[in-house]
């Protein structure tokens, strides 16, 4: 009996300590772990996000840049923070959705070690072409791939990566026999690709989009199933003739076991940075279209979202590593 006294006064004791912290929350630096390189859209979001939060929470949000293994580096550090409310966690539906299809061994399990916070945006892909290479249409790369079969490379920002599967679906679509380059990142991609060591890339609008508006690189068709406001005259893979459309999407997630009341917070702050018309225009710089969800619409797109990819990674044909 004492014993079980003993262990219930203890569980008591910890949740008013909880309870505590949530209320005096936040009262130190903020850290949103950025799991890619510097210049991509992770990193940009984030710091738009930073800067914003740390205005309206009254403490610094401090962006750091975990980069490597497609995401992984930086959720395995997340998973293992304290889940106090002080550190959290930028995702795509590459971490959540594909990495767990495609790779065999995961440092993180995408539903049992974070609790989500909020959906902030989709994130739509833009396949895009040096201006000199020529072709203008999908189809037109179809037909100048198809010349040099065997001798085509196309980037992506990782193995496994949403840009990686798209740039598989179209290989195995047209049976063209491209070589798949991974990068560290959008940026290196899409550097390379204006260098022109690399005829086509399929990356998000964060990275490419300043390049496709000043004329540097030629965007041929985009993965969602609206056209992108900012460019209206690309075409979506669906209108050039391939029987999908799946755009990505950005989130937040926190430690599993964070406080409630914490994850509503910031889902609240975030939710009302995104869904006003200055959050909607910045986002849409950055390469996403505004969302914003509770911690259980999150949860819900997760699941339908995740069937999705796995299905879109079959029609890719990559398999686990």
């Amino acid at each position: 009996m004492k014993a079980t006294m003993k262990a219930v006064l203890a569980g008591a004791l910890l949740l008013l300590a909880a309870e505590a912290n949530a209320q005096a929350w936040p009262n130190k630096p903020i850290k949103l772990v950025a799991p890619y390189p510097p210049g991509g859209q992770t990193d940009v979001v984030s710091r738009y996000f930073a800067e914003r939060l740390s205005g309206v929470l009254g403490q610094q949000v401090i962006v750091e840049n975990k980069a490597g293994a497609q995401g992984m580096v930086g959720a395995e550090i997340v998973k293992n923070a304290a889940p106090d409310g002080y550190t959290f966690l930028y995702v795509n539906s590459s971490m959540m959705c594909i990495n767990p299809v495609v790779y065999k061994k995961l440092p993180y399990d995408g539903f049992k070690d974070f609790v989500p916070v909020t959906q902030h945006g989709l994130a739509p892909l833009m396949m895009v072409v040096p201006p000199t290479l020529g072709p203008k249409s999908v189809k037109e790369f179809v037909v100048w791939a198809n010349e040099r079969k065997g001798k085509v490379n196309f980037a992506s920002f990782g193995t496994g990566s949403s840009s990686h599967i798209w740039g598989e679906m179209l290989n195995q679509a047209e049976k063209l026999d491209m070589t798949h380059v991974p990068y560290k990142g959008a940026a290196p991609a899409i550097q390379d690709t204006l260098a022109g060591h690399i005829p086509m890339t399929i990356q998000d609008l964060a990275a490419g989009g300043p390049s496709i508006m000043a004329g540097k690189l030629t965007p041929i068709a985009i993965t969602s199933a609206q056209r992108w406001p900012r460019l209206p005259d690309v075409p979506t893979f669906k209108e050039a003739g391939y029987d999908i459309a799946l755009s990505g999407w950005n989130a937040i997630l926190a430690p599993a076991g964070t406080p409630p009341e914490i994850v509503e917070r910031m889902s609240s702050e975030i939710r009302k940075l995104v869904q006003t018309p200055e959050g909607k225009e910045r986002l849409l710089d950055m390469g996403l279209i505004a969302t914003g969800t509770t911690s259980a619409e999150l949860t819900e797109i997760m699941k339908t979202g995740c069937a999705a990819w796995a299905d879109a990674v079959k029609r890719a044909g990559v398999e686990p590593e």
